[in-house]
């Protein structure tokens, strides 16, 4: 194929996948903060917000703090009832990460609840098995599920209620039933066929035969035996007891490693968040074994442009996004792992003059094919929810599966599916994230937060693998940079760039390829094709979804978004 006839097919995609849009952002005639894409209007209240990826979630998470719980307390209900509403992306057999906002302390707490390898799973059993990366289901990739220990972890430091209160609305939920929403239901359907062979799956989550659809009744009275079971008796019922003793067992029928006592030995870790400045904000994420300052070293990239100059969906904004990104993702691949097996330089990532060294590699007239990792001087499917209450507390948590329903590994009686977060390990020796027994694998889950002048600005996140560190990047550039609100910088459409710096992901093309949601303009793809970059579309489920609550504290309310890519719902009082 010729180069003029590769760069005409990569043309054609890009007109058929766009529709071209105006660059104003004038009245439509119908709001008068009509955008060129499709929005509506924040959701604002002086007492308390909540925003999760399920209306039903979001409305236990604002009754809770309307009964005088914490935002925590409202966070914990809120996860939990999202682990039995949307099983496809999050769970009590996944992980958990939060950023908490502790008025009385006037500083931010962030919790990291991710699990550990089995320590009797060895990379030699990988290699004898003949195998060059971790498959991503079955009992392989399985490691120890934080989330349990999390919930508890943040009740102990934050909550209000009692532990059974918060966990009553989804045990009543999953005992009575609840009818599906449009998007989790074609997930789950999606899910089922793929997990079908695993044991239990059927039986739990495709009841008479199929799963359940749209509108229809779920219940899952085994998960509310479960909850149930943690509300009596503490996190030591699911990390110590009867619930650890049966996952153990199965594991074993299945093959698996994991132990009780793997399980027995999990503890999260309190951890200080780190962050840049951005345009006079301080934008925070958790340190490593997550991936957040990912996010964290694109901003301090494009902090040397004047984006806001460009203009949203300009051929520059897309360009310098897209350079930015690839040169943060190969130190990623190169840096982020857990920082008890990897010396971690993030002191050195996060300087500016590290910034203005790899900034000099962008050319802003050409893609960059095989961008390679900075030397710094040392010092997929997922759910997001924030949630603040009457006395300023506010909550950035995100809680995951991995891939959508997990390994397909779930344990006789209990009603969930045990996370495949292992798979993001390395089995090539020598890398910063290669396996180890009692290791942390590299995260993608990263919970956000923004501060300004030492107060609480915006809580959010934005769920969905390698898509997250782009997707907070764009929602702060959206903010800061193109003047939207909270709800257009979420509902504004948004660019996703994949590569060979994914955790287990090969190559696609030198340069890798970048997709555009549609809403972008039609003359900004052509043009970005021209600068090297291979441009096509792919569907919604690829960008991700996000939730924000931010804290005005001019007129001292808080303002909640929360976007159309989700069934969720952001609400308040």
């Amino acid at each position: 194929m010729t180069g003029s006839t590769h760069l005409g097919r990569w043309v054609l995609i890009a007109l058929a996948a766009l529709t071209p849009v105006s660059s104003n952002h004038a009245s439509d005639g119908n709001r008068p903060v009509g955008k060129s894409f499709a929005t509506r209007s924040e959701v604002i209240a002086r007492h308390g917000m909540a925003a999760t990826s399920h209306p039903l979630a979001t409305g236990v998470a604002v009754q809770v703090l309307r009964e005088g719980g914490s935002a925590v307390d409202a966070a914990i209900a809120a996860n939990a009832c999202l682990g039995l509403m949307e099983p496809t992306g999050c769970g009590i057999g996944g992980d958990l990460f939060a950023i908490v906002w502790d008025p009385k302390s006037r500083r931010l707490h962030g919790l990291n609840a991710s699990g550990r390898s089995p320590r009797s799973l060895t990379l030699e059993e990988f290699r004898r098995r003949g195998l060059t990366r971790i498959p991503s289901y079955g009992p392989l990739p399985v490691s120890v599920p934080g989330c349990v220990d999390g919930w508890h972890e943040l009740h102990a430091r934050f909550g209000r209620r009692s532990m059974a209160s918060n966990l009553a609305p989804a045990i009543a939920y999953a005992r009575e039933g609840f009818p599906l929403t449009e998007v989790i239901a074609d997930g789950w359907a999606r899910n089922v066929r793929n997990l079908s062979s695993y044991s239990n799956i059927l039986a739990v989550y495709a009841p008479g035969g199929r799963p359940p659809a749209k509108g229809e009744v779920f219940r899952n009275p085994a998960l509310a035996d479960t909850l149930s079971t943690i509300a009596r008796e503490g996190r030591d019922a699911f990390y110590r007891g009867s619930i650890a003793q049966r996952i153990a067992r199965f594991m074993k029928a299945q093959g698996g490693f994991l132990s009780e006592e793997d399980l027995a030995a999990h503890q999260s870790e309190w951890v200080e968040p780190v962050s840049v400045n951005y345009r006079g904000f301080e934008v925070w994420e958790l340190p490593p074994n997550g991936q957040g300052i990912t996010a964290l070293l694109m901003l301090n990239l494009l902090e040397g442009y004047d984006v806001a100059a460009a203009g949203f969906g300009s051929t520059r904004h897309l360009h310098l996004f897209t350079e930015a990104k690839k040169l943060a993702f190969e130190d990623r691949a190169a840096h982020i792992a857990d920082p008890a097996f990897a010396a971690i330089p993030v002191r050195g990532l996060l300087d500016k003059a590290y910034a203005e060294k790899r900034r000099a590699l962008i050319r802003p007239d050409q893609a960059a094919k095989t961008p390679t990792a900075g030397n710094p001087q040392g010092g997929r499917d997922t759910i997001y929810l924030c949630t603040a209450d009457s006395d300023g507390m506010m909550v950035s948590l995100i809680q995951s599966n991995y891939r959508g329903m997990g390994s397909g590994m779930s344990p006789d009686g209990l009603g969930f599916i045990l996370h495949d977060r292992g798979e993001a390990f390395d089995l090539a020796e020598g890398k910063p994230n290669t396996y180890a027994p009692g290791k942390r694998p590299f995260h993608t889950i990263i919970p956000a937060f923004v501060t300004r002048d030492g107060e609480p600005f915006l809580a959010f996140g934005v769920m969905g693998g390698d898509m997250q560190p782009q997707g907070h990047v764009q929602v702060l550039l959206n903010l800061f940079d193109f003047g939207m609100n909270l709800q257009e910088a979420g509902d504004a459409p948004r660019a996703y760039h994949t590569d060979s710096s994914e955790p287990t992901g090969e190559r696609i093309a030198a340069g890798g390829q970048l997709f555009l949601e549609h809403g972008f303009p039609a003359e900004s793809a052509r043009d970005l094709v021209r600068l090297g970059h291979k441009v096509g579309f792919t569907g919604a489920g690829n960008f991700g979804g996000f939730q924000g609550i931010l804290w005005d504290r001019t007129n001292r309310v808080f303002i909640g978004a929360t976007e159309s890519r989700k069934d969720g719902q952001a609400a308040g009082y």
